[in-house]
């Protein structure tokens, strides 16, 4: 549920990225103390390379032999809610998007009810391929992932929907593991970590499930050396959960579209039995206690949360991503749209028509997390599977090595865009 709002004006499903964007790192950019709303970072946006070191298998998309520039790497995203594309170039630091793209396109509609895709979200999907498509071949993308998560790992029909996607559009999706949709997360938000954290729960509330990990910070000599790609992050994995449960599966059990106080509990009383088996066999809340410890979002629920603190016009992603917020603010915020009518939410500005019915849900499930394990900090990521699969594959060809960086390479495959 990642609010990519393009504001005004802009075409159905654009997603306000500037082509020039560049992800750098600021993990050494950590505050201790919460920021107040008129005080939060003015983030840089994005990540030094990936620090993972398992090689994952990819699809990749054509390429001209000749270019002069770096390849451009592709990371596609196809989710319960949205189907997103990131586009991006290697720089000195990091990456700098060269094109991007976002749709809701709601694929997981229906399957916590009747177990399969529907016909009309799959129609809708097959539109928003259609246009990432089109960008693949259009940008001669060099190297690619395309990912499925959720609803294609759970409905009856999701493979044969990847299959279909492949002989219509060309494009090889993989349906992503629980665990690997997890490791990926972490690696597209890891220099977002307070080197100063001893332990860090990451989390990404997403449309049809969850992803809890927990890191240990501590099993660093050097808790810097992860952040600047010295140590491998997964590594730090000590305990993760994939709880099947998202911001329209829980919208769609529990009615997001009118929400009172008493299903707002409900919802979140769901939530922590989900959660309960996870804690009681880890244990983190004695594991935790008096360490330094801090929460990392990386979904569109605190996307949103952040968006509304701030008042903002229309979402602004350099005004969000990397920022602190506390507990107090989080719970301000929740309360102040559960007072909002379904009509009232619509008309938030970083919330909008089409996630005025999950914006409840996913504060549901931030409110259980927030009871379960309570802590002071929570920094807001507005990254993370995109810009992970972007830094693994980056991180495979080397192209942060000194001495190796590559220009005028770019792997070359059979898995093109159909026009």
């Amino acid at each position: 549920m990642k609010p990519d709002h393009p504001g005004p004006g802009a075409p159905p499903g654009a997603e306000r990225l500037s082509k020039s964007d560049e992800f750098i790192g600021h993990g050494g950019s950590g505050s201790a103390t919460p920021a107040s709303a008129n005080q939060q970072n003015s983030a840089q946006r994005a990540a030094v390379p990936d620090v993972t070191a398992r090689r994952d298998s990819s699809a990749r998309a054509g390429s001209s032999s000749g270019d002069l520039a770096d390849p451009i790497y592709g990371a596609l995203d196809l989710g319960t809610n949205n189907c997103r594309l990131l586009l991006a170039r290697p720089s000195r630091r990091g990456f700098r998007v060269v094109d991007a793209f976002s749709r809701i396109i709601r694929l997981g509609e229906g399957v916590s009810l009747s177990g399969r895709l529907s016909d009309q979200a799959m129609s809708r999907t097959m539109e928003a391929l259609k246009v990432c498509a089109g960008k693949l071949q259009r940008h001669r993308v060099g190297r690619a992932r395309m990912v499925a998560t959720q609803a294609c790992r759970v409905a009856e029909n999701g493979q044969s929907f990847v299959a279909n996607v492949r002989d219509n559009f060309g494009l090889e999706i993989e349906v992503l593991t629980s665990e690997m949709e997890a490791r990926l997360a972490v690696a597209g938000c890891a220099t977002l970590i307070d080197p100063e954290a001893e332990f860090v729960l990451v989390f990404d509330i997403g449309g049809g499930s969850s992803e809890i990990i927990w890191l240990d910070m501590t099993r660093f000599g050097s808790r810097r050396d992860v952040l600047t790609g010295r140590y491998d992050i997964d590594d730090a994995i000590v305990a993760w959960e994939s709880l099947p449960v998202g911001v329209v599966t829980l919208a769609e059990r529990f009615d997001g579209r009118t929400v009172t106080p008493d299903s707002f509990a409900a919802m979140s009383n769901a939530v922590t039995e989900l959660l309960a088996p996870f804690e009681a066999m880890h244990r983190f809340c004695e594991r935790v206690a008096g360490r330094k410890v801090h929460f990392l979002g990386t979904s569109g629920t605190v996307t949103t949360i952040a968006g509304v603190l701030l008042d903002l016009e229309r979402y602004d992603r350099k005004r969000v991503d990397g920022i602190w917020l506390n507990t107090e603010q989080i719970n301000d915020v929740t309360s102040r749209l559960l007072n909002l009518s379904y009509e009232d939410r619509i008309l938030e500005p970083c919330i909008g028509r089409e996630r005025a019915d999950l914006v409840l849900a996913g504060c549901a499930i931030l409110d259980a997390i927030l009871k379960l394990w309570p802590a002071e900090r929570l920094r807001v990521a507005d990254r993370g599977l995109r810009e992970g699969i972007l830094m693994r594959l980056m991180m495979e060809d080397g192209v942060w090595r000194t001495g190796r960086r590559r220009r005028g390479r770019s792997r070359r495959s059979g898995n093109r865009p159909n026009p």
